[in-house]
């Protein structure tokens, strides 16, 4: 046919709503539209106004499935904006959580959403019927990892106890020394997670990516540290603005974002496990090793093996934590309200979310600006499709059209994350 056209009306397995269009004139695309159509939800907007200390327990409103790291991003530019930094064992605590999130987010990603594209199975509770016991390990993984959230933060979804300068509550020895038994089972799980994700058959699909993460000494990267990409960009947080923008594209009600200068680029665990291989625990390198995964990855169906390789990363991290851990005195840091601007970002399981705020004397938000991860990638993601469908121009209607909405969730696109702000104009 001259003209040939892959819609999907609504993405499935992904969190949010998305569209799909594909345009192919005489063999060759023409047109490619990731359309985000779910309703922007202004969370910037009504941040103005509201005292900081409430910020945390509103950005986590944002998210569902990773509260954390609107939280964790959020508390780190107030704190950045008062002059404030927490160390030790409250910044253990807060990397404790986030292990927490990664754990039951990508768990959920692997093998409730991404796998059944690998194993032909049209989603979750058709792979559960056949395969059951897989579906049940999941389950449990991933109950372990809301464990560790509702423990620290109160509660496994829209967590309250985290707060600016650290935590409302902090637990005892006695609270966490349980979860080590439960956490080592879950790391030989996700070791074993590793095997079954690198024996799966990936389409073809390689480019030379920009990847863009966060990168501290000594750590693989949760809270904070310096942004760094493959193009030897290597910048603090608070320079991120200058380097970085977000473009209104008609087509969607997320913004896009750009690099300055160079384009589209990638955020996520790829792009955190080339840029941060060398930061893995021992554990998870070697499991990357026995499976041949080594960076650069620049095919982004093979993300679903990088995933469970942080997934093992995050079991490994809480248990070092938990078994290293000392009550701090306080559960915070004082905290002295002053006019200010701050700068925050930290490594949602998606990729970096910054967040910046400007406080006044009053310590009330005058101004909010939070740029999540999906949004820099979907620039990217529409990148895929048009290379993907380019090159599988042959495949009949119903294999490309789930190959490609396969490519998108290789992504794990939160939408209802990237919605979150469109400004409009008259003239």
């Amino acid at each position: 046919m001259k003209n040939r056209v892959i819609k999907v009306d609504q993405l499935a397995r992904v969190e949010g709503e998305g569209a799909v269009y594909i345009k192919m004139t005489d063999g060759k695309v023409v047109d490619v539209k990731l359309r985000i159509y779910e309703p922007p939800r202004f969370f910037e907007a009504f941040l103005r106004g509201r005292d900081f200390m409430e910020v945390p327990d509103i950005t986590a409103r944002i998210c569902g499935i990773c509260p954390i790291a609107y939280q964790m991003s959020s508390v780190h530019a107030l704190e950045d904006a008062m002059g404030v930094k927490v160390e030790g064992p409250l910044r253990d605590l807060r990397r404790l959580i986030y292990c927490g999130e990664w754990i039951e987010s990508h768990v959920l990603h692997v093998f409730m959403l991404h796998a059944p594209d690998f194993l032909g199975y049209e989603d979750a509770l058709l792979l559960a019927k056949d395969k059951p016991e897989l579906v049940k390990m999941a389950l449990e993984m991933k109950k372990i990892g809301n464990d560790i959230v509702a423990l620290l933060g109160g509660r496994e979804i829209h967590p309250v106890n985290v707060r600016v300068g650290g935590f409302y509550r902090v637990p005892s020895r006695n609270e966490l020394r349980p979860l080590l038994d439960r956490l080592k089972w879950g790391r030989d799980r996700a070791l074993e997670t590793v095997k079954i994700t690198s024996t799966l058959e990936f389409p073809e699909l390689e480019t030379d990516y920009e990847f863009v993460s966060l990168r501290s000494p000594g750590e693989y990267p949760f809270n904070g540290g310096r942004i760094v990409a493959t193009s030897g960009l290597d910048i603090a947080i608070r320079e991120y603005e200058f380097h970085f923008e977000e473009r209104h594209i008609p087509h969607s009600n997320a913004l896009h974002s750009v690099e300055k200068g160079r384009g589209s680029y990638q955020v996520g665990p790829i792009a955190r496990f080339n840029l941060n291989f060398d930061q893995l625990s021992p554990v998870a390198r070697q499991a990357a090793d026995s499976v041949g995964l080594k960076p650069p990855v620049k095919n982004p169906f093979r993300s679903i093996i990088v995933r469970a390789v942080e997934t093992v990363y995050a079991f490994d991290e809480a248990i070092r934590i938990i078994e290293n851990y000392t009550p701090p005195d306080r559960p915070a840091v004082d905290i002295e309200v002053k006019k200010g601007i701050g700068f925050g970002a930290s490594e949602a399981p998606r990729g970096m979310l910054y967040h910046r705020y400007r406080v006044g004397d009053d310590g009330h938000v005058l101004d909010a600006k939070i740029v999540p991860p999906t949004a820099q990638n979907l620039g990217t993601i529409e990148a895929d499709l048009r290379k993907f469908a380019s090159a599988n121009v042959e495949l009949d209607r119903e294999a490309l059209t789930w190959k490609c909405e396969q490519a998108v969730r290789n992504y794990d696109p939160c939408i209802s994350c990237a919605t979150h702000f469109v400004r409009i104009e008259e003239e």
